[in-house]
């Protein structure tokens, strides 16, 4: 064993401790919800991406223990060994109508579904145009393809086009825009119309992730695509979110595209089958989110969303614009988010600071995400807090 080694990790460590980027974990002792219990007190929960409020729904539960009694805990395979149930081609099914797509491929995680997209479906003779803020799970799913990469800056779309005039005359052979439909760290949602016309007039494809969008935004939650009144070539998302809160991930596509990743994509290849739980309590999340139900949560939601960002911008905190549930509050400073965050969990309210390397260094904050299970009184708790803590440690 090297002790060099060993010396060499316990410095980093000290050092992320010491610039304030130290990310503690802490532990919640009951379900998910607008309200928690952590370090054996109930506080509330204002950094979740419960967006819905399924996660802890009596229903989505249920579900959940009544497909692990059918199917079991698990596979114990991958899905083309031994690992394929009744189960898995419902799920697929369910989300890809309810998208408004021909087919879906699932994963154990959307992390998995981005790192499994591109490889297959793009070489060198392709090319990648990615916004500069998406997901790292794109990122790297990216770097796993041998097609040319370029960057455009975020939703710049002057930027965009030189980038597509760039890969068009390098001659490449397909070219494909990637962009996350709402940005998880701000809050903004891309801008589909423009990319959109840029993709037509440039013959493009256009991936979108819709991670922090499927469920409660456009037309029945169906995504930022459905929000911005357009069409896409293929949309990754998760059931670890507004469908449920669980975990796993999914590509929609047509079915000939599906088909190729089933052959190809090595997470769906070499990963375990998602559990029968998880299916099961993303199937009745998808029920409830597509039906009427599902248009009253989205109501709510926004509402909560409107509430909280008028009344921190009233207050003086600065706030990223936007429409999304996503509001995040801007501090700069890395140890200044931690010491805000410690204070907000002693005044009652869960939120979490972040920083470097999750966001750019500079640009610390805390990113409060609203739900649909919020009531306007816990909303205006919250504000309380954050003016307390906020005014406690000069940040208005």
């Amino acid at each position: 064993m090297s002790a060099t080694f060993h010396d060499r990790i316990a410095a980093e460590l000290a050092d992320i401790d010491a610039q304030g980027l130290t990310k503690p974990e802490r532990v919640i002792e009951s379900r998910q919800g607008p309200v928690i219990r952590v370090g054996g007190r109930e506080v509330l929960n204002f950094c979740a991406n419960n967006y819905l409020g399924l996660a802890g729904d009596e229903r989505v539960v249920q579900a959940g223990i009544a497909a692990q009694a059918r199917w079991g805990a698990g596979t114990a395979s991958v899905r083309f060994i031994c690992g394929t149930l009744g189960i898995h081609k419902q799920l697929e099914q369910a989300i890809a109508d309810y998208l408004g797509f021909e087919d879906a491929i699932l994963f154990a995680a959307a992390f998995d579904a981005n790192g499994g997209l591109f490889e297959p479906l793009f070489g060198a003779e392709d090319a990648i145009v990615s916004d500069a803020l998406n997901h790292a799970s794109i990122i790297d799913g990216v770097r796993l393809c041998k097609a040319r990469r370029y960057r455009f800056a975020t939703s710049d779309m002057a930027d965009l086009e030189a980038q597509l005039k760039q890969a068009r005359a390098e001659g490449a052979r397909e070219i494909v825009i990637a962009t996350d439909g709402a940005f998880s760290m701000d809050g903004y949602v891309a801008k589909l119309a423009e990319i959109r016309a840029l993709a037509d007039r440039y013959g493009a494809l256009i991936m979108v992730d819709d991670c922090h969008v499927t469920g409660f935004m456009g037309s029945k939650g169906e995504g930022s695509f459905a929000h911005c009144g357009v069409r896409v070539d293929f949309v990754s998302g998760t059931f670890g979110k507004a469908l449920g809160g669980a975990m796993g991930g999914f590509i929609c596509a047509t079915a000939p595209i599906v088909q190729l990743l089933k052959q190809r994509a090595r997470p769906y290849l070499f990963s375990n089958a998602l559990s029968p739980a998880v299916c099961g309590s993303s199937l009745e999340a998808i029920r409830i989110a597509s039906g009427a139900e599902g248009d009253a949560l989205r109501e709510q939601l926004f509402a909560n969303a409107r509430r909280f960002r008028a009344a921190m911008t009233e207050a003086g905190f600065d706030l990223l614009p936007g429409e999304h549930p996503i509001i995040p509050v801007m501090l700069g400073d890395a140890r200044l988010a931690q010491d805000m965050a410690a204070r907000m969990l002693e005044l009652g309210v869960y939120v979490i600071g972040f920083s470097f390397p999750v966001v750019p260094r500079g640009q610390a904050r805390i990113r409060t995400q609203m739900s649909a299970a919020h009531t306007f009184e816990q909303i205006d708790q919250a504000v309380a807090a954050f003016i307390t803590a906020g005014k406690e440690l000069g940040v208005i």
